[in-house]
């Protein structure tokens, strides 16, 4: 058997029974994922002695969906799989269409399989439909995330039954190599790719993508053209004008510090400005981003402070503290509090007026100031210890989103750019 014969058959073995009279049951849509789940589980189901019945769902919003379910039970049929078809009669398009015609597909899916007499249902999810979902969800959607095996999703119809994804860790690419390996032909869905819907902006966006490790290698180490990462120390963290919407919006959220990320339209409409090439500003869930030629970078913008003031920070000697979401301040000295340098500037010192002119403007009066008791403000890397969060959490994010395996002690290293130059606030400046 082929390796991926062989990596199903396994998966089966595992969670279902090698004999017995209740059927299998297989969801059967037509297109290349369910007709290669298909083909591997009528193999498996042959050589264990199990029955095995394709369920199809015709959701009835499309003119070729009847075509589309007899070619689901001729291919069942050439299996040697029983076929049931079922119909979603309450069909109607509109917003929220597929989340409608998913809990219908389930609903029907479970009623067909308990009065089969099966307890399992196989579904033909793969990798890309788990990085599909990641993104999306980065987009605003609230999909559960899939699993090798879980209950099914609707109540009380789907009680007792178990949804199992055997090929949950292949590529879909590689459903579709063994389908052409075995002269076998699919469907292919137009809903798939329409903009309109989540999972046609998630495959668009993620056909572009580079991969997610290269892209943490990029953003983290920075470009040795421009070498931007050099000022994360102030919370400026570099973009580039190819990245997918699930990473743009990961970096938008770690320069803008806050906690919910961009999502929608206005991140879509975001990422194909970047795409065009476009000279612009914009700002975007708190963060800033100026884009210029080839230069790229994303900041906090220092104007949502303005619109929405909040407490001034008191410090408290010793003791670390997080301000706007960006920083991880702690002093020894006491009575002092952390304000922006918007509208402080001036008051600044020649040394820290010229450690802040590299930076973007908007930079230098998003960056945080002390202010003591005298009202004197003096840039906090001057008084204090700090640790500029948004590279390394940039740097983590896009290691969980690219796969990476995470060791402690990466934890405790320093980036590149996460720090200032080690002459930028010397004590010969102060």
């Amino acid at each position: 058997m082929g390796d991926l014969t062989s990596r199903v058959f396994a998966r089966l073995d595992a969670r279902l029974n090698h004999a017995g009279p209740e059927p299998v049951a297989l969801a059967l849509s037509g297109g290349g994922d369910s007709l290669a789940l298909l083909d591997l589980a009528a193999a498996w189901a042959r050589a264990r002695g199990r029955r095995l019945l394709a369920l199809t769902v015709d959701h009835n919003l499309n003119p070729d969906s009847a075509d589309w379910t007899r070619f689901a039970a001729e291919a069942a049929r050439a299996a040697g799989a029983d076929w049931r078809g079922l119909m979603w009669q309450g069909a109607r398009g509109g917003p929220g269409a597929p989340a409608r015609a998913r809990a219908a597909r389930h609903a029907l899916l479970a009623e067909a399989a308990r009065e089969g007499g099966t307890r399992v249902i196989l579904t033909g999810h793969t990798a890309d439909d788990v990085a599909e979902g990641e993104w999306m969800r980065a987009d605003g959607a609230t999909l559960g995330r899939l699993r090798e095996a879980s209950p099914s999703p609707v109540w009380p119809e789907g009680r007792g039954l178990l949804l199992l994804r055997p090929v949950l860790e292949e590529r879909r690419e590689a459903l579709r190599d063994h389908l052409r390996g075995r002269g076998l032909s699919w469907l292919e869905d137009p809903a798939n790719a329409d903009l309109r819907y989540g999972r046609g902006r998630a495959r668009a966006a993620l056909a572009q993508e580079e991969g997610p490790a290269e892209l943490s290698a990029t953003v983290v180490h920075a470009s040795a053209a421009h070498e931007p990462g050099d000022q994360a120390w102030a919370g400026v963290l570099p973009l580039w004008r190819d990245l997918p919407a699930a990473t743009l919006a990961a970096v938008l959220l770690c320069a803008g510090g806050g906690a919910t990320p961009p999502r929608g339209d206005r991140l879509m409409a975001l990422q194909a400005r970047l795409a065009r090439g476009e000279d612009f500003t914009a700002v975007l869930s708190g963060a800033r981003v100026e884009a210029s030629g080839g230069c790229v970078q994303a900041m906090r913008e220092p104007g949502e402070r303005k619109r929405r003031p909040s407490a001034a920070l008191l410090l408290t000697p010793g003791r670390s503290a997080v301000w706007d979401g960006r920083f991880e301040i702690t002093t020894d000295r006491p009575g002092l509090r952390v304000e922006t340098a918007a509208g402080r500037l001036a008051q600044l010192s020649d040394q820290d007026r010229t450690a802040l002119a590299p930076l973007p403007p908007a930079a230098r009066a998003a960056a945080p100031v002390l202010i003591d008791r005298e009202e004197r403000p003096v840039l906090a890397w001057r008084a204090a210890d700090v640790r500029a969060l948004g590279l390394r959490r940039l740097a983590l994010a896009l290691a969980v989103f690219g796969g990476e395996t995470t060791q402690e002690d990466r934890l405790f290293q320093t980036l590149h750019g996460e720090t200032p130059p080690s002459d930028l606030f010397s004590d010969e400046d102060c």
